[in-house]
């Protein structure tokens, strides 16, 4: 008994001890900016570093803003148009990387490589290809049918852009994260269901979703 419970210790403290750097980073990089920030949302900063204690005036000067509810708006409009393609498109392509398919370990290195990308990097690039002058995207729609759309300064095809780019960023890691619990999904129900008469969509709907 005694031996049993010093492994499991030795176990639990090398556990902890191989957490313990995303722990610390969690608290230093997130945890302590979020109550830090919340922390000061009370208090009007002055001058040579000085602060005053406001107590709520500082919300009730954002709800009383006109530029707060448009930021909102846009957040949730945001949301709305990326989360659900996002999930969508990487749950699709994920079944298709499932499948026995030649390159496939190729594609899901693709499909992920955006997640590794410096952001500032994945900016520049998206800068350059919807540039409105000399962009490779703007190039195309020209020579097709004669337009140039201003991507990243017209008001009405930002939010768009905004989201193309987002999606493309972000769906790599869905594909992963949804790929992973497909692959712990024993071949035997898909087999079981083929016997049963199961189609496609059937086994998708039935056992995959």
């Amino acid at each position: 008994m005694g031996k049993k419970k010093r492994k499991y210790d030795k176990g639990a403290s090398v556990g902890f001890l191989m957490a313990l750097p995303t722990v610390l980073g969690l608290i230093l990089l997130n945890i302590y900016p979020l109550c830090r920030t919340v922390y000061m949302s009370f208090f009007k900063s002055g001058a040579f570093g000085k602060w005053t204690f406001v107590g709520l005036d500082n919300y009730v000067t954002m709800f009383q803003s006109a530029g707060f509810w448009t930021v909102t708006k846009n957040t949730l409009l945001f949301m709305l148009l990326t989360v659900p393609v996002t999930v969508v498109l990487g749950l699709l392509i994920a079944v298709l990387l499932n499948q026995s398919i030649n390159g496939k370990t190729a594609f899901r290195a693709i499909y992920f490589l955006p997640m590794v990308v410096a952001p500032a990097a994945v900016a520049m690039v998206w800068k350059w290809l919807l540039n409105s002058r000399y962009g490779l995207v703007d190039a195309i729609l020209y020579f097709l049918f004669g337009i140039r759309p201003a991507w990243l300064s017209d008001t009405n095809l930002t939010m768009i852009s905004m989201c193309v780019i987002s999606i493309w960023s972000g769906m790599g890691y869905c594909i992963v994260i949804i790929l992973s619990g497909l692959q712990s999904i024993g071949t035997t129900y898909y087999e079981a269901a083929k016997i049963d008469g199961a189609n496609a969509v059937q086994r998708f709907i039935s056992i995959t979703f």
